[in-house]
């Protein structure tokens, strides 16, 4: 039985634009028919990244290989073989999504013959047989969306890229389109989605955090909230930044963050709560609630925020600095 490769391995993948790193040292991998998601703010680096390996934009420094391609050597063969889907994906509004698919399948040399049946293979899978007749213009986002993955997706790729696919449409949308990228996947397909959307994480096999163009952490959904140190509490106070400010000097106290109304706290033990409270009620601060929570991802990303800040600062000023 033939080994099953990688779709994606990058080592060391760096992009400079003049003294501005955009991408610093990423390395990372992804097995066949897996979801890898890109977390991190907007200008993280996560569409640089993606350019460089959709073959897009050369690497000014480390390797990379896409369906065992060298992004650097082989651009022409990554672009033939995977799909990409952005926020931005170009659909003809005065086409109907039928329409629009024979277009995408032209594009990407799907045999003629087989035309009509992928396109009314993709108008089942993406549920847009009802709207078949309707220009794209009327069609809302959400049904935009699935016409756009349709699109990417005409010519079978068994890479898909997804840049932010989702940002921009309603939960419940998001949660339908995830569950056709779930459905792709168990056929085989291997994905590569960015997303600044915490619950979006959650269905990726394993997680690259990225950090003004570092990967700050990478590791499965379950192993990074594993991964949070010391004991987390939630707490409800009338005015959570003041209590921020009293917390973040008390000791035994790992980082605090913000969350609407509410603080999150991470104790180096929980019998530290006491004493929390005790800091608070001093302070003048009222606390209608206090309970342990398990970390979210959210949490997480904060903490390796801070922490890979204080490592900087412990480094002292640098030239470069990702974005």
């Amino acid at each position: 039985m033939s080994e099953k490769i990688n779709a994606i391995e990058t080592n060391l993948l760096t992009k400079r634009f003049g003294n501005f790193t955009a991408v610093k040292q990423v390395s990372f991998y992804v097995p066949q028919g897996e979801i890898f998601g890109l977390l991190g703010p907007n200008g993280a680096g996560k569409t640089t990244t993606i350019r460089m390996l959709c073959g897009i934009m050369l690497p000014s420094e480390g390797q990379g290989h896409v369906l065992g391609y060298d992004i650097a050597k082989k651009p022409e063969e990554i672009k033939k073989r995977i799909g990409y889907m952005s926020q931005k994906f170009s659909l003809y509004n005065d086409l109907t999504p039928p329409e629009n698919l024979a277009f995408y399948a032209s594009v990407y040399a799907v045999p003629r013959e087989g035309r009509s049946r992928r396109v009314a293979e993709l108008l089942e899978m993406a549920g847009l047989g009802e709207h078949k007749r309707e220009l794209t213009r009327n069609l809302s986002g959400a049904w935009r969306q699935r016409l756009a993955l349709a699109c990417a997706i005409v010519h079978k790729p068994p890479m898909l890229f997804l840049d932010e696919a989702t940002a921009g449409v309603d939960p419940v949308s998001r949660r339908e389109f995830w569950d056709l990228i779930y459905r792709m996947a168990g056929e085989g397909v291997s994905v590569l989605a960015t997303t600044h959307y915490m619950d979006e994480a959650e269905y990726c096999n394993t997680i690259g955090m990225m950090y003004q163009g570092e990967m700050i952490a990478l590791a499965s959904p379950d192993s990074l909230r594993e991964s949070l140190p010391g004991t987390l509490v939630q707490l409800d106070c009338d005015r959570p930044i003041a209590a921020e400010k009293v917390l973040d000097e008390l000791e035994g106290v790992i980082d605090t963050a913000v969350h609407g109304a509410q603080i999150h706290v991470s104790l180096e033990a929980p019998e530290l709560l006491a004493k929390v409270e005790a800091a608070l009620a001093e302070a003048g601060l009222i606390v209608s609630q206090a309970e342990l929570i398990q970390p979210s991802l959210e949490d997480v990303f904060i903490h390796m925020v801070e922490k890979s800040r204080l490592e900087a600062n412990h480094a002292g000023p640098e030239s470069d600095q990702g974005a």
